[in-house]
């Protein structure tokens, strides 16, 4: 258990549901990309913005091009981190998880939109920047953390509780700080199968 007053101030009660629900929706849904960080062979962190193709079952898909060095960090190093966060709301999400690539273009059929050829361009020939494309993979995050925080107050509320702390000496605490492991991730999954 920690010791650091904020994170106990900061902690709440809510059912593995109700948190799923909370994430998705006033942190995922709300955030335009996430930042996918991975390890390279000399330790060295990676971070690029991303944007999900899924996040059914709170599983994480991203499409992008194995020729780049975000592929050669995976196969050194599977474990990855997912951050998400709102500017307007302060909320943000923190997703600690094991990474899979997937090549087979079947397999990357269902996460596939057109727009994403963008990202890739028309070489010509098998290069055709579309899911059949051997430049085309997909990476699967499948999570065993989540740790996020959700504003309950408004911006301006934030700063007057943080100042009305400051004076007081109390911790302040605008928001829940909550953690889903990954037994509770068991729930998304199901949830999503009814």
């Amino acid at each position: 258990m920690s010791n650091d007053p904020y994170t106990a101030k900061a902690a709440s009660n809510a059912s593995p549901a109700e948190m799923i629900k909370e994430l998705r929706d006033e942190v995922i849904k709300s955030s335009k990309f996430a930042m996918l960080t991975t390890r390279s062979k000399d330790g060295t962190l990676h971070s690029r913005a991303m944007s999900p193709a899924s996040d059914k079952g709170l599983v994480f898909v991203f499409i992008a091009n194995n020729e780049s060095g975000k592929f050669d960090d995976l196969e050194h190093d599977e474990n990855v981190n997912i951050s998400f966060s709102d500017a307007s709301s302060t909320n943000w999400a923190s997703v600690s998880g094991k990474a899979k690539t997937m090549t087979d273009p079947e397999s990357i059929k269902p996460f596939w939109n057109p727009a994403l050829k963008a990202w890739f361009g028309d070489l010509g020939g098998e290069k055709n920047g579309t899911y059949t494309d051997p430049r085309v993979s997909a990476i699967e995050v499948r999570p065993s953390e989540i740790n996020y925080w959700v504003s309950t107050r408004t911006s301006i509320g934030q700063v007057l509780d943080v100042a009305k702390s400051a004076l007081t000496g109390e911790t302040a605490a605008p928001g829940h700080l909550r953690t889903i492991y990954g037994s509770d991730l068991e729930i998304a999954k199901t949830s999503e199968q009814k």
